[in-house]
């Protein structure tokens, strides 16, 4: 891994409340970390510690009760819903755990939604699909529709979008929970290996152990805060033996 030594994602006193009164739920609590240009973050802790929360609020999906969220120097709550929109389709990709294929649209063509979307040519979207579809080995399915695919191979199609446009930041929420050993493996070096170039980034929530030694750092969740950062997945590893 390296770096230029400039954050991609900076995050200070992040919090997010849903709902008021007696119904507030408060899904994070004062949130600061730091995620590097070049480097693969990790976030993990328990179902329901505000880990899927805190990668929709840097992403610009939710909007920070409190606090401030810069990626790549910039606000992207300062933004007008459609230049936030834009940035969004430009320069994040997203991999959630809801693979939202559109059911009609072959797989050639959900993964070129993307580009579409920011003005690419039907031939070069399609293209690059398919150059994608590859990447992820499912170049053999391309005119498939995604109710044929088994749910790792749907998965794998998300992932295809997340990629195929270029995005200086990629988030991830379980990406290989629907994965095989293997399949997982081959999808995570994937991501890595789009996400870890320069002026590049990847944030992966997961349960997954398999994959935490792709990560350069690990950040611990619970109860809506970070409670530590680990410089490697070893450290991490003693520190869950220790306890």
């Amino acid at each position: 891994m390296e770096t230029n030594g400039e954050n991609a994602v900076m995050c200070r006193g992040l919090k997010k409340v849903f709902g008021a009164g007696t119904a507030e739920v408060q899904a994070l609590r004062g949130v600061d970390l730091d995620v590097r240009q070049g480097e693969v973050m990790m976030l993990v802790g328990p179902s329901g510690c505000g880990k899927t929360t805190l990668i929709s609020t840097v992403a610009g999906v939710l909007d920070p009760s409190e606090g401030e969220c810069l990626v790549f120097g910039r606000n992207l709550n300062a933004l007008s819903d459609r230049k936030r929109t834009r940035y969004r389709g430009e320069h994040i990709g997203f991999v959630f755990q809801q693979f939202n294929l559109i059911g009609s649209l072959s797989l050639r063509e959900n993964v070129a939604i993307p580009l579409l979307l920011n003005g690419a040519g039907y031939g070069e979207a399609l293209r690059k699909a398919d150059e994608a579809l590859k990447k992820v080995e499912l170049g053999d399915r391309t005119d498939a529709r995604p109710a044929s695919l088994s749910g790792g191979q749907q998965q794998r199609v998300a992932i295809a979008r997340a990629i195929v446009h270029g995005p200086n930041l990629i988030v991830c929420d379980e990406p290989t929970s629907a994965l095989d050993h293997i399949t997982g493996q081959h999808v995570v070096e994937l991501l890595r290996s789009v996400a870890t170039g320069e002026g590049r980034a990847l944030i992966i929530v997961t349960h997954d152990s398999r994959i935490y030694r792709y990560a350069d750092r690990i950040a611990q969740m619970d109860d809506g805060r970070v409670q530590r950062v680990f410089n490697s997945h070893q450290e991490f590893l003693a520190s869950e033996r220790v306890q």
